[in-house]
């Protein structure tokens, strides 16, 4: 009896930490103190270009892309005009992001293809966009929740992290680099 106690407890810790292993989760407060610190709407204003890669839980690459963001900031709303180009798969063509600065420091920002609005919080050098999206993959539409994470290195380069996930467990993972173009 003993051992199926064990067999049954060690099957279900194995579960937990896989699971775990599956929900990656980043706290923001970690970077309040890490410099530089990343002002979006700074960072945004003018052309940006990036680089990215989706990767599916098994770790393949499943997009490759390439992306030209126009950013404009007017009358306190930063719109960002994305334009992708991909090496491999398929996505969106474009997707204009519309973001605001709320008086309690936070930001909402909404795009056509994004349920609802995205909510973000800037910790230090990190700022984190979290929402919920419809997205389109093969002939079928996962609803899934990005929790996407910008981190600064200077003043003109930096690093995109989302994870995709489905009923909580990470599914997807998306790695960008960006640069402000002269």
């Amino acid at each position: 009896m003993k051992f199926i106690q064990r067999t049954v407890l060690v099957g279900l810790l194995s579960c937990l930490t896989l699971v775990a292993g599956c929900s990656t989760s980043v706290d923001g407060n970690t970077y309040k103190q890490v410099s530089p610190t990343f002002n979006i709407e700074e960072f945004f204003a003018g052309n940006v270009r990036a680089w990215g890669i989706v990767q599916n839980r098994s770790g393949e690459v499943v997009q490759r892309f390439v992306v030209d963001i126009e950013g404009k900031n007017e009358g306190g709303t930063l719109t960002l005009d994305e334009t992708f180009t991909y090496g491999v798969g398929e996505g969106p063509k474009t997707r204009t992001w519309k973001i605001v600065k709320q008086a309690d420091g936070t930001y909402v920002g909404n795009a056509g293809d994004i349920d609802g609005p995205a909510t973000g919080s800037s910790y230090g050098n990190a700022f984190n966009f979290h929402y919920n999206m419809d997205l389109p993959v093969d002939d079928t539409t996962y609803a899934v929740t990005f929790d996407d994470w910008f981190w600064a290195f200077d003043d003109s380069a930096m690093m995109n992290r989302s994870y995709i996930r489905k009923f909580g467990v990470v599914m997807a993972e998306v790695t960008i680099f960006m640069q402000k173009q002269s």
